[in-house]
């Protein structure tokens, strides 16, 4: 169960509790970094999916480790109407469990691994996606969080 009750910072700059970014279903979805090519072309995706998902009731939310201005840079260049939480301290990295150590060009860092999450208006996760690719993801994530949605 995923505390609602945890204090995020959206891209607005506004600390909200994460139960108040939606009513009924929640698809959060955690990234490396924003302006990177599979990091944006996951966004875009997404907002090009967002009242397929608003239509079952279902809000999405990025999650990233980045600042508040890189997000609204974000936003702006790319036409993004879905909101960002700046995870700067990592306290929902964590709490979903999606830091892990990876390696770029013979260096070991530690970073998100891309995926995603549908939880319920009581903080349940119904469904998770972990180390997911961005293209092959987006081909079925919104086929199944239609069935899980009509499964309750």
């Amino acid at each position: 169960m995923i505390d609602l009750n945890q204090e995020v910072i959206i891209d607005s700059g506004q600390p909200v509790k994460l139960g108040a970014l939606y009513s009924d279903k929640l698809l959060i979805y955690f990234y490396p970094k924003d302006m990177t090519s599979g990091c944006t072309k996951q966004a875009v995706l997404f907002q090009e999916q967002q009242e397929r998902f608003n239509s079952l009731g279902c809000k999405i939310v990025g999650v990233s480790r980045d600042s508040i201005k890189r997000h609204n840079k974000f936003k702006q260049t790319y036409g993004l109407t879905f909101d960002l939480i700046a995870d700067t301290q990592e306290q929902l990295c964590h709490q979903f469990k999606v830091m892990a150590e990876k390696s770029m060009y013979g260096k070991t860092y530690l970073g998100i691994v891309r995926s995603s999450f549908l939880l319920d208006k009581k903080g349940a996760i119904l469904k998770e996606w972990r180390n997911v690719k961005v293209a092959s993801h987006m081909v079925s994530l919104l086929s199944e969080v239609k069935v899980l949605i009509n499964v309750e």
